[in-house]
């Protein structure tokens, strides 16, 4: 059953949390779940550009009928979500308060790894793809930067017309452990859409960031992961010496 089953819906409640918080009465139910739709599409469209992991909502209820709705971006692009003197955060947040009628909390909080990101990650083999990038290629340059940011495991799957072939099919790659039957594992899991010339390619993502134990939340893991994984080399001149020539 692990196999088929979303690992992320699969988790919930045992080691993740709703993406929305917030509870109403039951005929406002589907209106704000609606709702809740058209800010993620807004925002995953206006910000297509800025490496946007995953949308949280929060309701909050003020005295005088005096809501607000507390939403938290998650992105490898601040800057690119804030904009040159916070102009893009601007329109965002107008364009926000269209769809809610109501006040508008913006937070946005930087991804840290973004190659430990399902959707980042996705979303960047479905780009490169796209440009023409071989489907191998791809997928195993996305697997050894996951690894390398301190994933214990990580396994990619491309389906459609690969290379143009007539026949459609998929092919995947995998290393390490992807533990998909164990509740405490914390995979994370994203899919995307590749729109090449041939037609559209499918790219699911799993990557595992270790087990959260008892007493402990999936936040808490991915810190210590992130404590444990190596720092990124910075590139460019400077502060090497390369030999006395």
């Amino acid at each position: 059953m692990g196999q088929k089953v979303n690992p992320v819906g699969m988790r919930i409640g045992i080691i993740r949390n709703w993406e929305s918080k917030w509870y109403a009465d039951k005929t406002e139910v589907p209106k704000l779940i609606k709702e809740d739709a058209g800010i993620r599409s807004y925002l995953n469209q206006f910000y297509r550009k800025a490496a946007v992991s995953h949308i949280e909502i929060e309701r909050l209820k003020g005295k005088g009928g005096n809501d607000r709705v507390k939403i938290t971006l998650h992105t490898a692009k601040p800057g690119v979500v804030i904009g040159r003197d916070a102009e893009t955060k601007k329109k965002a947040v107008v364009q926000l308060e269209k769809i809610t009628k109501k006040e508008v909390i913006f937070n946005i909080v930087e991804v840290r790894r973004p190659e430990r990101v399902a959707a980042l990650v996705a979303q960047s083999i479905a780009e490169q793809l796209e440009n023409r990038a071989s489907f191998r290629r791809v997928q195993k340059i996305a697997i050894q930067r996951a690894l390398k940011a301190g994933a214990k495991g990580a396994k990619t799957l491309v389906s459609g017309r690969l290379g143009g072939a007539e026949i459609a099919r998929n092919e995947g790659y995998s290393e390490g452990q992807v533990p998909l039957h164990t509740l405490r594992a914390d995979i994370d899991y994203a899919t995307a859409e590749a729109k090449t010339t041939y037609g559209v390619l499918g790219v699911k993502v799993w990557i595992y960031n270790g087990e959260v134990l008892p007493g402990q939340t999936r936040e808490e893991n991915l810190r210590k992961q992130d404590e444990r994984a190596p720092r990124p080399e910075r590139r460019g001149g400077g502060g090497r010496n390369r030999g006395g020539r």
